[in-house]
């Protein structure tokens, strides 16, 4: 198993449209996608990116192949019209809290 662990800061004046887009399109598209969410977790104090998101597959090389897709640069490319700061990247999954 691999988790998808990402990280990104909302734009200041986008949080309407940013949770509109992440709710209704981005998460469905990831679930799609062959992703299981398995957690989102908000910074509310400190030093560090505002949202981390964590998804989980079955394989490392599936994970690759959907992140090297068009659709997937073109899902994050409407990401970015809400978010700065995106960063992305596979880890073994180990369950619980990853960062």
């Amino acid at each position: 198993m691999v988790k998808l662990i990402m990280t990104w800061n909302i734009k200041p004046g986008r949080e309407q449209d940013y949770f509109t887009y992440v709710l209704k399109e981005y998460l469905p598209h990831i679930n799609q996608m062959g992703f299981d969410v398995t957690d989102a977790w908000v910074t509310v104090f400190g030093d560090r990116p505002q949202i981390l998101l964590g998804a989980v597959m079955p394989s490392a090389s599936q994970a690759r192949r959907i992140l090297g897709t068009d659709e997937w640069g073109q899902l994050n490319d409407q990401l970015l019209n809400y978010v700065s700061n995106l960063d992305f990247k596979l880890a073994p999954h180990k369950g619980g809290f990853q960062f």
